[in-house]
């Protein structure tokens, strides 16, 4: 009997850290679900650079004035439900800053950089960060010293999907490499909310260099 009294707080446990855990993924999940919606950048920028950045602009002024309803008790029909679903634990009772930078991130590398550089940015921003996160998330496997929890698997998803999508660009494989590196190491520095500034403004002006030697 005094057993499996002890067992008890033992199963709920159990039981917590498996929701809790299912509960992150699936927030995981959703989050970057959005974060690879930015992929439709260098489409749209190869139809019409102009108005592409212009709906960049507006779309993340429209994310802010939504977000800064929220914070003041007047959320926005769905932006305001998908941001409280895709937002991490503890950005949840401020400003969730994510889609900003996103956006800020993309039109960055629209106004820096020529077009083949800026798409290889904005996938790696895309593609790169989004698959590092949900790897990183869903595997499990050795974390990274001095690194917040950034894993060996998310890094290596990183470097595998911004290889291939560089090198189907530019059919370097010297190049797609270099790159593909440079965004590894850029996704694994934790810098929060600001790596969506960070990795494609430094996979922009690398991927700037090795197209135009």
């Amino acid at each position: 009997m005094q057993q499996t009294r002890e067992l008890i707080p033992q199963i709920r446990s159990e039981r917590f850290n498996s929701t809790t855990t299912v509960v992150r993924i699936q927030g995981e999940v959703v989050r970057k679900s959005l974060h690879l919606l930015i992929a439709l950048v260098p489409l749209l920028a190869s139809v019409n650079l102009s108005a592409t950045f212009a709906l960049l602009a507006v779309g993340t002024i429209f994310y802010a004035l939504a977000e800064t309803s929220r914070l003041q008790g007047s959320p926005v029909p769905l932006v305001s439900d998908l941001t409280l679903i895709a937002s991490r634990e503890r950005d949840r009772n401020g400003f969730v800053l994510g889609p900003i930078t996103l956006g800020i991130g993309a039109m960055l590398s629209l106004l820096l950089y020529p077009l083949p550089a800026a798409s290889i940015a904005i996938y790696a921003l895309a593609f790169g960060d989004g698959f590092a996160s949900l790897v990183g998330t869903t595997v499990r496997g050795p974390r990274l010293p001095f690194l917040r929890g950034k894993t060996l698997a998310g890094s290596l998803a990183c470097f595998t999907v911004v290889f291939i999508v560089t090198l189907r660009i530019t059919a370097r494989p010297v190049g797609a490499a270099l790159i593909a590196g440079s965004a590894t190491l850029l996704e694994a520095i934790p810098t929060g909310n600001f790596d969506n500034v960070i990795l494609p403004f430094g996979v922009g002006m690398i991927a700037a260099k090795i197209l135009f030697i």
